[in-house]
C-alpha cells in the first residue's frame, strides 16, 4: 500500500530562493552598469547586485551584491527588495534574519512582486520572521496563486485540502493542485494524482491518477517513483501486476533515499521478483532502509536480520560494505 505522507509532512514547499532583476542590455558593459548603478540608476543598482552575486562577469561578492540590493531596494525597485529579503533569509553577505527578510519580503509582496507574495505566505504559515497566523498565509499565497505562480497555487491547494486558514475543500484545492500540475510542478501533479485514485474533490478516475503519477514520476519526484512502484506490485488502481515496473520504479525512489522503496526493492530482490534473486542485493538495501527510517525502523530491522539468518557472514560483510559505499541520487 502507498502512503502521501512523505509529500505532505510539511503544507508548504520550500521558500523561492530566485534573485530576479530585469535582463542586462546585451550592449551594456560591467563598466557601463556601474557607473549607471553609481548615478542612482535602480534598475543598473538591481542588475549590478545581482552580477555580484551570480558572480555574472566579475568575483561573485555577497556583500557587495547585498550593498547594491539594498540602493535599489531603498527606491522601490521590488526585484531589489525581494533579493535583499532573500540575503538576510538566507544569511548571505548579512548575518542571518529571518524578521529583516519579512520586512523586505513584505515591502515587495505590498506592490504585487509574486515572489515575495509567495515568500511572505510560507513564512506566515510557518511563523519565520512573521507571527504564525495561517489566515495570513492563505492570503498571501493566493495573491501570488492568483498571477499565476506555481509554487503558491499548490500551496494553496495545500491549505484547502487541510482545513488551514480557509475552509476544508477538496474541490478547491484540486482546482489550485491543477493549476500548478498544469504548469509542469511535479509535486502538485503526484497529488493531483492522489485526488483522483482517493476521489477526492473529483470523481474517482484511476486512469486519471496514473497519468498524473506517471507525470510527476517522470519529472523525477521521488513519492510518486514509489507510488508507481507500490501499484505496480500489486497490482492495485487499474494497474496492471508487473513485477519489472515495480522494481523499476522502486528502483528510482531507492537511489534517492526513499526507505520505503529501498526496503521494497530489497524485498524483491530476496524473493527474486522482476530481478534474479540476490541476497547480498537484498541485505544492502534493508541495510540501507534501517538507516533512514524511524517510523519503520523496528520493522526493517526485522525484516534484514531475518534475511541474514539464510546468509554467510561473509555474504553479511559484502552487504555491510555496498550499504557504507552507497551514494544516493541527487534530486532533481
Amino acid at each position: 500500500m502507498h502512503t502521501r505522507s512523505i509529500a505532505i509532512a510539511a503544507a508548504l514547499v520550500g521558500i523561492s530562493a530566485l534573485a530576479l532583476s530585469p535582463p542586462l542590455h546585451a550592449q551594456q558593459t560591467l563598466d557601463e552598469l556601474r557607473a549607471l548603478a553609481e548615478q542612482g540608476d535602480a534598475v543598473a543598482q538591481l542588475n549590478l547586485g545581482l552580477a555580484y552575486q551570480l558572480g555574472r562577469g566579475i568575483p561573485k561578492n555577497d556583500i557587495e551584491a547585498v550593498r547594491w540590493y539594498r540602493l535599489a531596494a531603498d527606491q522601490g525597485v521590488a526585484a531589489g527588495q525581494h533579493n535583499l529579503g532573500m540575503m538576510y533569509a538566507n544569511g548571505r553577505g548579512v548575518p542571518q534574519d529571518d524578521a529583516a527578510a519579512a520586512r523586505w519580503l513584505r515591502a515587495a509582496a505590498d506592490q504585487g512582486f509574486a515572489n515575495s507574495q509567495y515568500n511572505l505566505g510560507v513564512r506566515y504559515g510557518s511563523g519565520r520572521g512573521v507571527p504564525q497566523d495561517s489566515a495570513q498565509a492563505a492570503r498571501w499565497l493566493r495573491a501570488a496563486a492568483d498571477q499565476g505562480f506555481a509554487a503558491a497555487q499548490y500551496n494553496l491547494g495545500m491549505m484547502y485540502e487541510n482545513g488551514r486558514g480557509v475552509p476544508q475543500d477538496d474541490a478547491v484545492a484540486v482546482r489550485w493542485f491543477r493549476a500548478a500540475a498544469d504548469q509542469r510542478l511535479a509535486v502538485a501533479q503526484f497529488n493531483l494524482g492522489f485526488m483522483y485514485e482517493t476521489g477526492r474533490g473529483v470523481p474517482q478516475d484511476y486512469a486519471e491518477a496514473a497519468r498524473w503519477y506517471r507525470l510527476a514520476a517522470n519529472q523525477g519526484d521521488t513519492p510518486a517513483q514509489y507510488t508507481l512502484g507500490s501499484l505496480y506490485l500489486v497490482g492495485q488502481g487499474g494497474f496492471p501486476q508487473d513485477n519489472l515496473e515495480a522494481v523499476r520504479w522502486f528502483r528510482l525512489a531507492a537511489d534517492k533515499g526513499h526507505a520505503i522503496a529501498q526496503h521494497n526493492l530489497g524485498t524483491m530482490y530476496q524473493n527474486g521478483q522482476g530481478v534474479r534473486q540476490d541476497y547480498v542485493e537484498a541485505s544492502m538495501w534493508y541495510n540501507l532502509a534501517v538507516l533512514r527510517s524511524s517510523e519503520n525502523r523496528n520493522m526493517f530491522v526485522q525484516t534484514r536480520d531475518a534475511l541474514a539468518e539464510l546468509m554467510t557472514s561473509e555474504q553479511i560483510a559484502e552487504a555491510q560494505r555496498r550499504a557504507r559505499e552507497w551514494k544516493p541520487t541527487p534530486e532533481p
